[in-house]
């Protein structure tokens, strides 16, 4: 048995001290969410007003070019992999409570005021009938699994696809799991949460980041984690990867068409604010071996 107080998940801040963060739940009324910080586009608006002095239109579209390469791999780039630099545990002087204070650009994860993980709170939800179903255009292409020490990232090598938020398409780059689940729902921790993370290269998007996250209980074994459970106990040590093949993103299951939706952060340093977060509201079922194998990978344990 897990001991939970012990290990994960980041310790959740009281939704009610978020004020003006409200969460959407698609299909029914509305409520507008209030905007998160634009930090990660000043570089690009400050390319796109600059660029119009450029005379030359190779150089001001080859920059362009290089622009949204450099910008991208700036997002990618925005999570910490390496778990040398914090850890989950209680008490520990790199543990959640002390991110903010060990690097300064990490400073968003003790004084962000739009910080996830959250409570979903029934009382706290807006219900909004236009928000839409998620329009989901994933496609299979090669994988990598890598053990990045405070989970198991599966990050996919070539276009695997997208989803669509708000007219705009978020490329599918990669999906990791936490366990316990980082969100509650009304309170309920549950045994295992999916994040898939999702980037946009459009200069005119705003928020850049978009994660789906699926929750999920002890039950029926997951289809898509059963297709690579050999592969992720074949990596048991940290930084360590191996290429699994072709994937399918479309193996997901979500099973619903009710979500909530709301304005948030990385659930890990630098904690950085702007990501939309679509949390499906249907939980799905993992099996305890499952479960186990996830965090055995890690070394994620207790007696």
């Amino acid at each position: 048995m897990f001991t939970p107080g012990e290990l994960k998940p980041r310790t959740l801040l009281p939704y009610l001290e978020r004020p003006q963060c409200y969460i959407k739940l698609s299909g029914h009324s509305s409520l507008s969410i209030s905007k998160a910080r634009e930090s990660l586009t000043c570089f690009s608006s400050f390319c796109l007003r600059n660029m119009e002095n450029l005379g030359n239109p190779i150089l001001k579209y080859g920059l362009l070019f290089l622009i949204i390469i450099m910008h991208s791999r700036s997002i990618v780039s925005q999570e910490v992999e390496n778990e040398r630099e914090f850890d989950y545990l209680v008490g520990s002087g790199k543990g959640p409570l002390h991110w903010g204070e060990l690097h300064e650009e990490w400073a968003a994860c003790k004084k962000g005021e739009m910080q996830s993980p959250i409570d979903l709170l029934n009382q706290r939800v807006k219900l909004e009938p236009n928000i839409g179903k998620l329009k989901r255009s994933y496609k299979p292409s090669n994988a990598t699994v890598k053990n990045r020490g405070h989970d198991i990232s599966l990050r996919w090598d070539s276009d695997a696809g997208s989803i669509q938020i708000n007219g705009s398409d978020y490329a599918l780059r990669q999906c990791h799991w936490h366990s316990l689940s980082e969100h509650t729902i009304n309170g309920r921790r549950f045994d295992l949460e999916l994040h898939m993370v999702h980037l946009s290269s459009d200069l005119r998007v705003k928020n850049k980041i978009a994660v789906v996250g699926i929750l999920y209980k002890i039950g029926r074994p997951d289809p898509f984690l059963s297709e690579i459970m050999e592969e992720i106990r074949s990596i048991s040590d940290s930084n360590e990867e191996r290429n699994v093949g072709v994937i399918d993103p479309r193996h997901i299951q979500m099973g619903s068409r009710k979500y909530y939706r709301y304005m948030g952060s990385l659930t890990v340093p630098p904690c950085t604010e702007g990501v939309i977060w679509t949390m499906n509201k249907k939980v799905r079922t993992v099996s305890r071996e499952q479960v186990q194998l996830l965090r055995i990978a890690v070394h994620d344990v207790s007696s």
